[in-house]
């Protein structure tokens, strides 16, 4: 079963076996600095970086903002005022480096301030909890 690298630039963990040979770019498991380019909601952002030819998403860590919806338009013109167009260190874990939806997950930090920790104080978002599955 091939890879869509393209829709999914990021490899999960559990598929760094498979396909970590065969990716087009260099897979971040270490943190980076990046450019946001774009602000595309309340908790998710397209970045560029140096070492990669295209633009790629990163979702904000821990926490949920609402869907635009659902009343995310505020959320996401917040953190757009914020950081787009921005530099910005995204940091990683290395254990916890990329979503269900293939998407990077960083703490994004601008100006020494964690984005998704300002997200939650300023009640643009509120913490994500992570469902048991049974």
């Amino acid at each position: 079963m091939a890879h869509d690298f393209k829709a999914f630039p990021e490899l999960r963990n559990n598929q760094m076996e498979l396909y970590y040979w065969e990716s087009p770019h260099k897979q971040i498991f270490e943190d980076i600095f990046a450019k946001v380019i774009r602000v595309k909601d309340g908790d998710t952002v397209q970045v560029r970086w140096q070492e990669r030819d295209f633009d790629f998403p990163v979702r904000l860590v821990d926490i949920q903002a609402p869907e635009l919806k659902e009343g995310g338009l505020e959320s996401g013109q917040w953190l757009r005022q914020r950081i787009e167009g921005q530099e910005v260190d995204i940091l990683v874990n290395p254990k916890n480096r990329v979503g269900r939806w293939g998407r990077l997950i960083g703490d994004i930090i601008h100006g020494g301030e964690s984005m998704s920790e300002a997200s939650i104080r300023e009640g643009h978002s509120v913490p994500f909890e992570v469902e048991a599955v049974i």
